[in-house]
């Protein structure tokens, strides 16, 4: 489903800089409803995860008021989606 064809205005993909455990800030980042998925990384990032919500104002919120507040959250970087291209899920089956 496109969320932005069901009420969901914006998405955006963010990128996190962090001190300390990676994983127990994905842990903490990936309860968050409006997270679609968490990756951690190597490279300029260490998780890259993507946001579905409402509107500006909600991306916002959560973007200051529960991810920046983690305390091993050093950096966040937000890339907004301007329109969705494409979007597939055809691995197929092995």
């Amino acid at each position: 489903t496109d969320p932005m064809r069901v009420g969901f205005k914006r998405e955006a993909m963010i990128g996190v800089r962090v001190s300390g455990d990676t994983r127990d800030v994905a842990e903490a980042i990936a309860a968050l409803p409006e997270v679609d998925y968490v990756v951690l990384t190597a490279g300029s990032f260490d998780l890259i995860l993507e946001i579905v919500a409402e509107d500006d104002e909600h991306l916002l919120s959560l973007i200051n008021d529960h991810i920046r507040v983690l305390p091993q959250v050093r950096e966040t970087e937000t890339f907004v989606y301007l329109q969705l291209e494409q979007q597939t899920y055809a691995w197929g089956t092995r």
